[in-house]
């Protein structure tokens, strides 16, 4: 991608941006978020998302939290599922991948007053429990970026080849990062919300490596902790298949690697 079209996508996502946050002002007017923002970013969860926000806790660490889920277009109902669970929806009015949603859920962490993000899945993989788990290092102030390890805790996937990739790129990033990293795409992450303005984050899929990368490089002070990774309840994966996922979340590695080590340089 050219410089001009690297522009030109980029007004495109802060226009898609700025009439999802009309929108949300408009339903939510302007909300004081607790400080802790529970970022999910769904597509197509109709079936997974109530069930996912009965079993989020209102408090982590002592502190207040609230979901913020960013319906990543093709709005099938789930932004009202969202609101009638008392929770904040952001539609976003055109599907753009998990990486753009998260990007925006992230930015209204920012603007509307929480100091903390954690992330988790719309399709209920994680286990609501280990959100506290991977909050605590960073209210804590031992750590500024922590990543939930389905290796040090555990899996309920028997897919092999999948579970193969999890230890594979755990490997390379921890060679490329220098940093021991065991489970590199888990959607547990927690960290403070100034950290997520100050990463240069651009990919609109798989973007849980991007996300690492980048704060590994910044300096921020990263751990891991051990999570359940669930099997899938209901639904198929967005990510396509093995070979599809694996190939292009490693050309997302490999980019930003490659970014950041220019930049630091």
């Amino acid at each position: 991608m050219n410089a001009r079209e690297q522009r030109r996508k980029q007004q495109l996502d802060e226009l898609v941006d700025q009439v999802a946050l009309t929108e949300f002002e408009s339903a939510h007017g302007r909300p004081e978020l607790p400080p802790v923002a529970i970022v999910i970013a769904a597509y197509h969860e109709v079936d997974n998302i109530s069930s996912l926000l009965s079993n989020l806790p209102p408090e982590l660490c002592g502190l207040g939290a609230a979901a913020v889920v960013v319906i990543d277009g093709d709005e099938d109902g789930t932004a009202a599922l969202v609101r009638k669970a008392g929770q904040y929806a952001v539609i976003a009015p055109v599907n753009r991948g998990q990486g753009a949603a998260l990007r925006l859920g992230y930015r209204v962490a920012r603007e509307y007053g929480a100091t903390y993000v954690v992330t988790a899945d719309g399709d209920g993989q994680g286990d609501p429990a280990d959100l506290e788990h991977a909050l605590a290092p960073v209210v804590a102030g031992d750590a500024d970026f922590v990543n939930g390890s389905r290796v040090l805790g555990r899996t309920e996937s028997d897919d092999k080849m999948r579970n193969a990739g999890v230890l594979v790129y755990g490997r390379l990033i921890s060679l490329l990062t220098r940093t021991k990293v065991t489970d590199t795409a888990n959607p547990i992450r927690a960290m403070r919300a100034e950290l997520t303005g100050r990463l240069d984050l651009a990919e609109p899929q798989y973007q849980a490596s991007e996300l690492l990368i980048s704060a590994i490089f910044s300096g921020a002070r990263f751990r891991e902790v051990a999570v359940t990774m669930r099997a899938r309840k209901s639904g198929a994966s967005k990510k396509g298949g093995n070979f599809v996922y694996g190939y292009r979340y490693g050309r997302v590695v490999l980019r930003t690697y490659l970014r950041e080590r220019v930049r630091r340089a």
